[in-house]
């Protein structure tokens, strides 16, 4: 009997966890784990207008070559975006219409990016090839994150915006 008990108690507790982590799921919130945003937890916000340059939001990555490479180096981790990609945090740097030239920093429309520097190897000396830029077509945006070695446009390009999910909005986070 004692040992039942024991048995009971681990496997009600992951019942319970797993009840909270599904409805924290369906309620938006997700877990960061990348340092291009704080660490912790976020919550995806409905976005209830256009979206505009400066939003930080939530996008899910298309399910094309350029994004599985990424994941095949450790650059996006696994979630349940289309193509088994985690949604990615990235801040609208340009919209559809604008111009974007990539060089060793990124301009948008002539105006530099702060914190855009390009890296051209990754961490682990292998080469990155930049996005050559250009204009933003329409239905896509280009992201940006001011984390030094962050995935974003300067090398994948601008993503279209039926991607997505809302705004990302900090719920408990914190910079390591």
């Amino acid at each position: 009997m004692r040992r039942r008990r024991m048995l009971l108690f681990p496997a009600g507790a992951a019942v319970v966890m797993s009840i909270v982590a599904a409805t924290a799921f369906t309620g938006g919130y997700r877990l960061n784990l990348t340092p291009s945003e704080p660490l912790g937890l976020w919550r995806i916000e409905e976005l209830e207008r256009p979206v505009a340059i400066g939003d930080l939001v939530f996008l899910c990555p298309p399910t094309t070559a350029v994004f599985a490479e990424a994941w095949r180096r450790g650059y996006l981790r696994r979630g349940l975006c289309a193509g088994g990609f985690a949604p990615l945090i990235k801040t609208v740097a340009a919209l559809a219409g604008q111009r974007v030239d990539i060089t060793d920093h990124v301009l948008v429309d002539g105006r530099l990016v702060p914190a855009s520097s390009v890296w051209r190897t990754d961490g682990e000396g292998r080469a990155i090839n930049p996005d050559p830029g250009g204009v933003v077509p329409p239905h896509h945006l280009f992201l940006h994150s001011r984390f030094a070695s962050s995935y974003d446009s300067r090398y994948f390009g601008p993503v279209p915006d039926s991607g997505l999910l809302g705004l990302a909005r900090p719920v408990f986070t914190f910079n390591p």
